[in-house]
């Protein structure tokens, strides 16, 4: 059934800390989605560890962009915990990840503009500079002019971005120790963080159901799937088939 008049194919946004199920979460709605019609999905994370890993296979000057990217990136996450602004060339890695960043979420907008059901996993937020894909830089004015102008450059794509808000946020919600076991490689105290400021995100009022991802599988399904099923009704949906 298609939206609303005068509305876009609903959005549907899936949020959580690493470790609380995201990926699988996400490929399961965007399979199970499909009984209301057509759907597409789209990553809006920053994705900075695949980049890193693509260019480390490029030859000869790969393995030094890779270093070079995987450092800076840890840069600007150290000094997210002093609220300081950038120098020039974490700026410059921030701007760029931004910059690819706003093209996929464009992207993301022309599959609901065809009438596509999108379904992301992670999505853009301002409340919270430096955490769950919010902005990189922070709420700050020092720094030299052109990281400033940077700034605010970065800000108001973000702005933008938030401003497209989902019909619903599908917040996976995960305790520490099962993320850890979850994400052997991550370390305890970043994953503490994220957990920590989940409750915290807001999405500027979007509707926002709760999922707890330390229950089994179906269990989990279950709530995403009814949670789901009465965004799709609000937005004039029904299914019209099972894949």
């Amino acid at each position: 059934m298609p939206a609303k008049p005068g509305h876009m194919a609903p959005l549907i946004a899936i949020i959580g800390t690493d470790g609380s199920g995201k990926s699988t979460v996400s490929d399961h709605v965007a399979g199970w989605i499909t009984r209301y019609g057509p759907a597409g999905r789209a990553h809006l994370g920053k994705q900075s560890g695949n980049i890193a890993r693509a260019m480390a296979a490029w030859p000869l000057i790969g393995p030094v962009l890779e270093r070079a990217i995987t450092r800076k990136v840890d840069t600007v996450n150290d000094r997210m915990k002093v609220d300081k602004q950038p120098t020039l060339l974490p700026a410059l890695v921030i701007i760029g990840f931004t910059m690819r960043r706003k093209l996929r979420f464009k992207r993301m907008l022309a599959m609901r503009e065809q009438g596509l059901i999108v379904v992301t996993d992670r999505f853009p937020q301002v409340a919270i500079p430096g955490a769950y894909d919010g902005p990189g830089f922070p709420n700050a004015s020092q720094g030299s002019w052109l990281v400033r102008q940077l700034a605010r450059y970065e800000h108001s794509v973000f702005e933008w971005m938030a401003s497209h808000k989902p019909d619903l946020v599908l917040r996976l919600n995960v305790d520490l120790d099962v993320a850890c076991a979850r994400k052997p490689d991550h370390r305890r105290e970043s994953l503490a963080k994220k957990i920590a400021v989940t409750p915290l995100l807001s999405y500027g009022g979007a509707p926002i159901t709760d999922i707890d991802t330390n229950l089994p599988l179906e269990n989990v399904f279950a709530q995403v799937e009814a949670a789901i099923a009465n965004t799709m009704a609000e937005c004039g949906y029904a299914p019209n088939f099972t894949p």
